[in-house]
């Protein structure tokens, strides 16, 4: 509308003159525009949208990876078993077994080491029922998305009623449909990176999974991957903090006019920041599964990891290398962010598995 500061060709310039630059004109507003542009609600369901979208991709990464950190634990497979999550029929838990299965399929890990044990730790074992549920929380938030996506929640509503229009003041513009909704996404998106980071922190301890300690082949000289364990428990506590609800909190405005507001903007861009801390988590862990299962390879005959895992594995290892040495590991996490933003990985294996559900 011509007012304010923009940045524009590298320079903070009043908006009129970058419109002006632009070969633009400013928007005149008409009848009840102005609020549409400013309504919080709006924000919060543009901010909560994009979340639903990527929260897609992550779901799948997370199943991805788990099926990575599986194998390289030579964990079992009975708890992926079809017949048990018919008896507890969660569409995301069922989803989430299912997709794991159809990645370690062809496993030689698994079947030579599946009868060492009759059950996994939780972390391993319980992987279909809490990603199952972060992705019906995800499927539930997407629901209020569309429903509101195609809402009107400007006041007052203007009804036509034969020759004659009224105006009825209403609240559709209050946000706590969506500030519920989105706080409960956070808390879904914090749990895929909570159960990733217990996951990488059985594949650094010797005691626990059976590799060397740190996943480096001369522990002591080096650190090996001690610290992206750390990096990933700091983003989980970070995680934990922001996971804290926003619409029970409610700060009164415009004279008391507005006593109860739903603080959802934050909700939203809170569980926004909290699903890019999950992604970074899920990337650390490939990098930690894929070392792991170079060692779990290592084992003589050398045995074939399913087929979902080795195209993961083999996509992972086109961005970094095995590391035989300490070395500077920023590069190679940021490559692996990069990679699971792109959904490099999840392609890879759905090219080998079929689509993943």
């Amino acid at each position: 509308i011509g007012e304010g500061n923009a940045e524009y060709k590298g320079r903070v310039v009043p908006v009129a003159e970058a419109i002006s630059e632009a070969g633009l004109r400013p928007v005149s507003l008409g009848g009840k525009e102005g609020l549409a542009l400013i309504n919080g609600t709006a924000v919060m369901n543009a901010v909560g949208t994009l979340a639903v979208a990527d929260s897609v991709l992550v779901a799948k990464t997370a199943d991805v990876v788990a099926a990575m950190s599986l194998e390289a634990l030579r964990g079992v497979p009975y708890a992926f078993d079809a017949r048990t999550h018919a008896l507890r029929p969660y569409k995301g838990q069922g989803d989430a077994a299912s997709n794991v299965r159809r990645i370690i399929e062809g496993s030689e890990i698994i079947e030579r080491h599946k009868r060492d044990r009759v059950q996994d730790a939780y972390s391993l074992r319980c992987v279909p029922q809490v990603h199952g549920a972060s992705r019906d929380a995800f499927g539930y938030v997407r629901s209020v998305m569309e429903v509101e996506l195609n809402s009107v929640t400007d006041n007052p509503l203007i009804f036509k009623s034969g020759e004659e229009g009224v105006a009825l003041s209403g609240g559709n513009f209050h946000g706590q449909p969506l500030a519920l909704a989105m706080d409960f996404f956070g808390i879904a998106a914090a749990e895929l990176g909570s159960i990733s980071e217990r996951r990488q922190a059985r594949l650094v301890d010797a005691s626990l999974s059976g590799l060397p300690p740190f996943l480096t082949e001369v522990p002591g000289l080096n650190n090996g991957f001690m610290i992206p364990q750390y990096t990933s428990a700091a983003l989980v506590s970070e995680n934990k903090v922001l996971a804290h609800p926003s619409s029970v909190d409610s700060i009164p405005t415009s004279a008391n006019q507005e006593d109860h507001v739903s603080m959802g903007g934050y909700a939203a861009r809170k569980a926004a920041e909290i699903l890019n801390n999950t992604r970074k988590v899920l990337a650390i862990e490939m990098l930690l599964a894929a070392q792991a299962l170079d060692f779990a390879q290592a084992e003589a005959p050398r045995p074939a990891t399913g087929r979902g895992t080795r195209a993961a594995h083999e996509r992972i290892r086109s961005v970094v290398p095995h590391l035989g040495k300490d070395e500077y590991l920023h590069p190679l996490i940021s490559r692996l962010v990069t990679l699971a933003e792109s959904g490099g990985v999840v392609e890879a294996v759905e090219e080998a598995v079929g689509e993943l559900d």
